[in-house]
């Protein structure tokens, strides 16, 4: 069936691949599946990249095209305290918002998108992801507190990534009528049937490294709470493999060496999407400590759980981390800040006879519930309702059933 683009998303994001992190994995998946479904998608972000390619706090505007879907990457001037200033971000929204049909897909936490639109003056549909609510940092969450219930009263539509977190938000309280959840998707063919490359570099980490291998993804900040695993791995045989940086990286590998397991752990830092695949075949399990509700989801559970590799995570209450790895079912679900009893996990998946293989096999199973097509149709369905509400709109088609 021939493509219809006769509508317009436009996902305002903080950052885009290949900027690495859940939210922004979320968004090129979740604008990926929508173009191949007809809908005419755009990007707006912040450009972190300098011309060379290298991180940087001062960039230009560039507009670049990944497949399909149209990014517009936003220069910024400078960035103060998580918040990114983009001089030209209004004006250019300004101008992507007067061709008809079309609808505005907010991505939050994300104060640079939030404080542009409570200045952009037309009326669109305006659906909002919160992925999560603003937990430690007082002075922004204080701060934007305003403008969010500015943009959000605005809104049509808004959007948790799981069920479990609606209920344990303060701030979504105030909008309960509009509230509903899209858990997050994957396209999970690349970790359950990984390449040549990834299978690879499979192997190469299991001749290196003393096994089990225990791997742990994603940034090394405060709420992914790292420390657990390095505290734990006293306890239990094997390497930990580290992928991520983050600003706390020099304070666990001080942790590291102050319990004596600095040889056991290989910090990986970043690395390619062919060599996370391999780091889950590798690994016996995947060790996901995150002890605070700024953790709403944890993507990378899904990638685990495709490509065969059990998840140990804790139990953050309201929050989605339990909900898409379950205890006992797909995984082991453990009590936050506990690092024996993560230990006292990994022992369970080393000893007890069949556990590792019933699981694997279950979470294999749950990653499909989390299939991109399926979370691209689920998206359709919330527009076509914000549309339909609004009278100055044309409703959207029903989106091609690629399933």
């Amino acid at each position: 069936m021939p493509k219809t683009p006769n509508y317009r998303i436009i996902h305002l994001s903080k950052y885009y691949p290949p900027d690495r992190g859940g939210i922004e994995t979320h968004v090129q998946t979740l604008a990926q599946s929508q173009a191949a479904m007809g809908a005419a998608v755009h990007v707006v972000c912040v450009n972190a990249f300098d011309q060379k390619g290298q991180l940087s706090k001062r960039t230009q505007t560039i507009e670049e095209k990944d497949g399909d879907v149209s990014v517009i990457r936003m220069g910024r001037l400078l960035s103060l305290a998580r918040f990114d200033i983009c001089p030209e971000l209004p004006t250019k929204l300004c101008q992507l918002v007067k061709e008809p049909n079309t609808l505005l897909h907010l991505h939050t936490p994300n104060p640079t998108m939030l404080m542009a639109l409570t200045i952009l003056r037309h009326r669109l549909p305006l659906v909002i992801t919160h992925h999560s609510d603003v937990i430690k940092q007082k002075i922004l969450k204080y701060g934007l507190r305003p403008f969010e219930h500015l943009v959000y009263s605005k809104s049509s539509q808004i959007l948790t990534t799981s069920s479990p977190y609606i209920q344990g938000s303060k701030f979504l309280h105030f909008y309960h009528d509009k509230l509903s959840y899209l858990p997050l998707g994957l396209d999970a063919s690349n970790y359950s049937q990984p390449n040549h490359k990834a299978v690879a570099f499979s192997h190469s980490l299991k001749e290196k490294y003393k096994g089990p291998i225990w791997l742990a993804v994603g940034r090394l900040v405060y709420y992914k709470a790292f420390h657990i695993a390095i505290e734990a791995l006293r306890l239990v045989p094997g390497t930990l493999v580290i992928i991520g940086v983050g600003p706390l990286e020099q304070e666990l590998k001080t942790l590291a060496k102050k319990l004596g397991v600095e040889n056991r752990i290989v910090w990986l830092g970043r690395v390619n999407e062919d060599e996370l695949v391999g780091a889950y075949h590798a690994a016996t399990s995947l060790w996901f400590p995150s002890n605070v509700r700024s953790e709403g989801f944890g993507l990378v559970q899904v990638e685990a759980m495709a490509s065969g590799c059990p998840v140990i995570n804790a139990n953050i209450l309201c929050s989605g981390v339990p909900w898409v790895s379950r205890h006992e079912q797909e995984g082991l679900t453990v009590p936050i800040n506990d690092s024996v009893a993560f230990a006292e996990a990994a022992q369970r998946i080393l000893s007890e006879p069949g556990l590792r293989n019933r699981l694997v096999k279950a979470s294999r199973k749950r990653a499909e519930y989390f299939n991109h097509k399926t979370m691209a149709q689920r998206s359709f369905k919330f527009y076509e309702t914000v549309l339909n509400q609004e009278r100055n709109y044309t409703v959207i088609p029903k989106p091609v059933d690629l399933l």
